[in-house]
């Protein structure tokens, strides 16, 4: 919204030109933040397994819950016995 703004601010100051139309005086970032990387880049974690702080938060975050999930679901199923199997014993008369 403070682009449109500042935009529309910047185009009551200038003349507008017959060589320039509004188009070309609006501003434009053009991929300024793709190409700007802070640190190393991150890998997908199936790339380098061992070293989660160079996994993309995306699969980190995936792992994570994952082993979360298996931890739980195997503490569970070890608390409670598992499915124990009932068997009918029918008397004999």
């Amino acid at each position: 919204m403070a682009s449109l703004v500042r935009g529309a601010a910047s185009l009551s100051r200038t003349a507008i030109s017959a060589s320039k139309s509004p188009i070309q005086l609006l501003h434009r970032r053009n991929f300024a933040g793709a190409a700007d990387h802070h640190g190393p880049a991150k890998v997908d974690f199936w790339k380098d397994p061992m070293s989660p702080s160079k996994w993309k938060e995306e699969h980190f975050v995936i792992v994570s819950l994952t082993g979360w999930g298996l931890l739980i679901y195997g503490g569970y199923k070890l608390a409670t016995g598992g499915k124990k199997e009932e068997k009918l014993v029918k008397a004999s008369q």
